[in-house]
């Protein structure tokens, strides 16, 4: 799988693209990351990618000109599954979201910056926009890596226990249930008895009780069954 990102300020993206999970999965050869600096594409001796927005007001606007161009610089090379514009306003990444994305082979991501980028690119060349929260950050960057590392960690090869992506929280509905580990006993605080029984039916059903419990309380909105 490989994911090209397009962005103004390619240093954010240093440190959670080399390290962990993520770099693993780039020595494997499983994932390539590939960032590229949007000014490469700029105008002009300065190369500029912003300008004042039409119609006035606060802030600049990323130009459509570096943008298409560093798209169409990357199809040339290659045909993209999705070429995904970070912003607050587009459809909320969830578990699901990851998932499907995580069957693709090649995806674009372009991180906003300042107040937005030209709705001709988001009309025209977007196939489908992402937020990651009802907030604002500065740039998409933390939101492409973010999106990033959730499909990353979903496919095969990349986590050493392939079955642990499948019982994360959301995959089902409902968040995780609790977890503990050793030792059994601390400061008079004790690990439920079940799960040191090694019955392992009793331990699921256990779990299963925990996680709809805690959804029920946490996040009642996540399961259209409560």
């Amino acid at each position: 799988m490989r994911f090209d990102i397009i962005t103004c300020l390619p240093g954010l993206l240093e440190g959670p693209f080399n390290d962990s999970i993520l770099q693993r999965a780039k020595d494997k050869n499983i994932v390539e990351i590939i960032v590229h600096d949007l000014r490469d594409y700029g105008l002009g001796k300065h190369k500029q990618i912003d300008d004042y927005a039409y119609g006035g007001g606060a802030g600049m606007v990323l130009m459509i000109e570096p943008v298409v161009n560093c798209i169409k610089s990357l199809q040339k090379e290659r045909e993209y599954d999705e070429i995904i514009y970070m912003s607050p306003d587009g459809k909320l990444l969830d578990q699901k979201v990851a998932n499907h994305l995580s069957l693709k082979k090649n995806i674009v991501l372009l991180a906003g910056h300042y107040k937005g980028v030209d709705e001709r690119i988001r009309t025209n060349y977007i196939t489908s926009e992402i937020s990651i929260g009802n907030y604002v950050l500065t740039g998409g960057e933390l939101a492409a890596a973010v999106l990033t590392d959730a499909v990353v960690r979903l496919i095969p090869g990349v986590i050493s226990n392939e079955c642990s992506a499948l019982t994360d929280s959301f995959q089902d509905d409902l968040v995780a249930p609790p977890v503990y580990t050793r030792p059994a006993e601390f400061e008079n605080l004790q690990v439920p008895g079940v799960l040191l029984s090694g019955h392992e039916k009793a331990i699921e059903e256990w779990r299963f009780e925990q996680a709809v419990e805690r959804t029920k309380k946490r996040r009642p909105g996540l399961n259209r069954n409560f």
